[in-house]
């Protein structure tokens, strides 16, 4: 099976066997682009040319082309990518990151209410989310409304590449802003308010079903036989739970990546009343999740590195933080460097370090902004659980999860033990599952995940470090409505810089 994950940076294809087992990963990258403060862009096309080389290339490593038996997609949720009617971009698809769709949050917020909303979808109209970025693309480019034909989230435009078909998933879906995650169908309520017609929109299956074939054309760019059933997929976030078997009610995933993501699944549908935490439906059929996202985890990281410390490797900086104390000697970090989601929902919230004195070191700083994104994390944990779900086994995947102090930083702020996710068993792999589920390998994801179940490492909380850090957590707590007053004020000051330049 293959699986491609579609990503914010580049396109990841893995080459997996019926046993799980890993037998080429290909990644080839293509560029975000900035437009304009806050703006974030990519070519449709750049993805297709970047999919079909990472795709082409772990097919290449098959004994025989005909060893492939189906593709499974994935990939990053949200993007609103505009086709005409001879299926070309009208314009760069707009993508989760993107934060210049505010005002038209606020507005659907104030037309429709909240409550609304919540009983439409699930969910908000978030910044990132397609709904408000059609209402975007309706104020300031109408004309371009006027020649779309198809609107596609990104993995399913590449779907549309290789089977010339027009399908999407619930789980992706569900991030829409105009998805019913409770009732798995596009909310007609929202499609008629936002003046979205539905021959737009492209068939919903559930994403271990068939959704598609491989078209003679495509075989022939990728080397593979033509006819190759292609799954219905899922998001990035739902299929990384698929591959780390987060699908019975109990299990959540805890990852640090770029952002931090606490995904929880649940065999009954709840939604917050007031939003806080995303729902929709899961990559398991009759299975819902609920997410909660950190926006700048793996990025406060990065911040830190390549602002205060350039040049440095990620595992040398992170090792300094051996030689400060849980709690790091009273400093705290506050991640909102790109705003916050869970549980704030507050573009203006900003990052902030505080407790400065002329006594902490490097070592110091490095410390808190580890125990800054783990306290945002269980923040989000916190919010999942305050809906209903009963969340009592946690697993640790992404890049933080390779750092065996920041693992262990985790675990001691859950005060849980935590269970290490193999590194490349990702959302490529989980898509890779769901394709072998499509083509009749296995009769369920369950089934599946049963199928190529792995040993993991577990963490377990310090008992010692565990108390430091539940008092650090608590002073956090206090700092969002400490600050928030000076944050507005911040946001509005680099606006109107941003404005001026």
């Amino acid at each position: 099976m293959i699986g491609l994950d579609l990503g914010t940076t580049g396109a990841r294809a893995v080459l997996a066997d019926i046993s799980g087992k890993i037998h080429a990963v290909h990644e080839t990258p293509y560029e975000l682009q900035t437009p304009q403060p806050g703006w974030a862009e990519q070519s449709p096309d750049a993805w297709e040319a970047a999919a079909f080389d990472a795709m082409a290339s772990v097919a290449s490593r098959a004994p025989r082309p005909g060893d492939v038996r189906a593709i499974g997609l994935t990939g990053q949720m949200h993007g609103l990518t505009l086709l005409d009617a001879r299926r070309r971009p009208l314009r760069d698809a707009i993508l989760w990151c993107d934060l210049r769709t505010g005002p038209q949050r606020r507005e659907l917020e104030r037309s429709l209410g909240i409550p609304a909303l919540i009983q439409y979808t699930g969910n908000l109209p978030l910044e990132g989310l397609q709904a408000p970025k059609v209402v975007w693309v309706r104020e300031h480019e109408p004309h371009l409304l006027e020649r779309t034909a198809y609107i596609l989230l990104p993995k399913d435009f590449i779907r549309l590449r290789l089977s010339d078909d027009c399908w999407t998933d619930v789980s992706d879906a569900s991030g829409t802003g105009y998805f019913d995650s409770a009732a798995r169908r596009w909310s007609s309520e929202m499609l008629d308010f936002l003046e979205i017609e539905q021959s737009w929109l492209p068939e919903v299956e559930e994403s271990p079903r068939e959704a598609g074939r491989l078209t003679s054309g495509a075989a022939d760019r990728l080397g593979l036989p033509a006819g190759i059933p292609i799954a219905a997929g899922a998001g990035d976030q739902p299929a990384g739970a698929v591959a780390a078997g987060i699908v019975a009610e109990g299990d959540a995933a805890v990852t640090i990546g770029t952002s931090g993501v606490v995904f929880a699944a649940a065999r009954a549908y709840a939604a917050a009343p007031d939003g806080r935490v995303q729902v929709g439906a899961h990559a398991v059929p009759e299975r819902w999740y609920l997410m909660g996202v950190t926006q700048a985890a793996g990025l406060s990281l990065r911040w830190l590195r390549d602002t205060l410390l350039p040049g440095r490797h990620y595992s040398a900086l992170v090792a300094e933080a051996e030689h400060s104390p849980p709690g790091a000697r009273g400093l705290l970090w506050l991640p909102y460097l790109q705003g916050e989601r869970t549980p704030h929902l507050d573009v203006n919230a900003r990052g902030a370090l505080v407790g400065l004195t002329t006594a902490h070191r490097r070592s110091d700083v490095v410390r808190a902004v580890l125990e800054g994104v783990a306290f945002s994390l269980r923040d989000a944990a916190q919010s999942i659980q305050g809906v209903g779900a009963s969340v009592n086994r946690f697993k640790l995947a992404g890049g933080g999860a390779r750092s065996l102090i920041w693992r262990q930083i985790v675990a001691d702020v859950f005060d849980a033990p935590l269970r290490i996710e193999p590194e490349g068993r990702g959302p490529a792999f989980g898509a890779a599952r769901l394709g072998a589920v499509a083509a009749g390998e296995f009769a369920s994801v369950d089934e599946a995940v049963s199928a190529t179940a792995v040993s993991h490492t577990t963490v377990s909380p310090n008992a010692a470090s565990a108390g430091s850090l539940a008092a650090a957590y608590d002073r956090y707590r206090d700092l969002y409505p400490a600050l928030a007053k000076v944050n507005r004020s911040a946001a509005a000051a680099q606006a109107a810089v941003n404005a001026d330049a």
